[in-house]
């Protein structure tokens, strides 16, 4: 009878794991991510350097050409009735919803974080006054309260518009941080750090905030989704800057010339198209930073997995049974 002699275990080696490397690496072997970020930085690209995508300097200028052309070679999405590039205002058009996302996200984040998280670590009354206005402002139906609030802000600028976004879309996300940083308050690691004798906001920035890196991220991309449409809204509605490059004017001009009706349908269709695919990105990232710090979210990978390690733990079994018999 020949005795099957399993060859010694082999050391694996140690590796370093670095700060967020777990999240970076989750997100790249995500296919959502990966879509929804090659989507961002190709709108990115366009914002950032509209002269790659098309020649036309001064897209805003009405009688450049003539109007109500059809989609051409010389215009790829054909003119509007004032004679601009439809294709030229719609890459021109990508910069400023891009930074509404980037700038009024990024304030609404950063007030959920300070509100949200100091109200879980702090407790007591502190806790108590943060929590009900976060649930005020919560309640609130909120396109309503930003139409409202941009109605009588007086001049409709893009600074005043960024404003009411980050009043009206921080609530939502400071909800969620707080009853994460809830969970975390009393591990052991907050509690060494107590007992060392460390200020709260050492505790708050180089111990919570780390482990919430996922959160907050998919909070980001929450916001600037909530930035985009609602921006797009105000503009459509005449709420906005009437002379400014974005889709939402492009939406509001293409409305009141009656585009679809006059034959110029692409004037209302691209805009709507390039907000689509704005949200689509946001939307797709931030969805795969729900799976990277829910791990419920990923059934079929984790059943996968599973299958596979069952698979290689009954394979040597299996030789050694057919070894054995002959």
């Amino acid at each position: 009878m020949t005795t099957l002699i399993s060859p010694p275990d082999a050391v694996a080696p140690i590796r370093v794991k670095r700060p967020g490397g777990g999240v970076w690496r989750s997100f790249l072997s995500n296919r959502k991510a990966n879509f929804g970020f090659g989507l961002f930085v190709l709108l990115l690209l366009m914002a950032v350097f509209p002269s790659l995508f098309t020649g036309v300097s001064d897209p805003t200028a009405p009688a450049r050409y003539l109007p109500r052309l059809p989609p051409s070679g010389d215009h790829w999405l054909g003119t509007t009735s004032l004679g601009q590039d439809v294709w030229a205002l719609f890459v021109y058009g990508a910069r400023e919803p891009l930074i509404i996302a980037v700038v009024a996200g990024g304030l609404a984040t950063l007030l959920s974080v300070l509100v949200g998280v100091s109200a879980a670590y702090l407790g007591g009354f502190a806790d108590e006054v943060l929590s009900f206005v976060t649930n005020v402002v919560l309640v609130i139906p909120t396109f309503p309260l930003v139409i409202v609030l941009s109605a009588y802000s007086g001049k409709p600028t893009l600074t005043v518009m960024v404003a009411v976004l980050v009043v009206t879309g921080w609530s939502y996300g400071a909800n969620q941080l707080r009853s994460q940083a809830l969970s975390l308050r009393n591990r052991d690691f907050l509690e060494s750090a107590r007992v060392r004798g460390e200020r709260r906001s050492y505790i708050i920035v180089f111990e919570m905030l780390p482990t919430m890196v996922s959160l907050i991220i998919a909070n980001f991309l929450g916001a600037a989704l909530f930035s985009v449409l609602n921006a797009a809204g105000l503009q459509f509605l005449g709420l906005g800057d009437p002379n400014s490059d974005s889709w939402g004017t492009m939406l509001y001009w293409a409305d009141s010339q009656s585009a679809l009706e006059n034959g110029a349908r692409w004037w209302a269709i691209a805009p709507a198209l390039g907000i689509a695919a704005l949200g689509v990105a946001f939307a797709l990232m931030n969805y795969a930073f729900d799976e990277i710090s829910n791990p419920a979210l990923r059934p079929v990978r984790r059943q996968r997995a599973q299958k596979l390690a069952k698979r290689f733990r009954s394979r040597p079994a299996a030789v050694g049974s057919a070894v054995g018999g002959e």
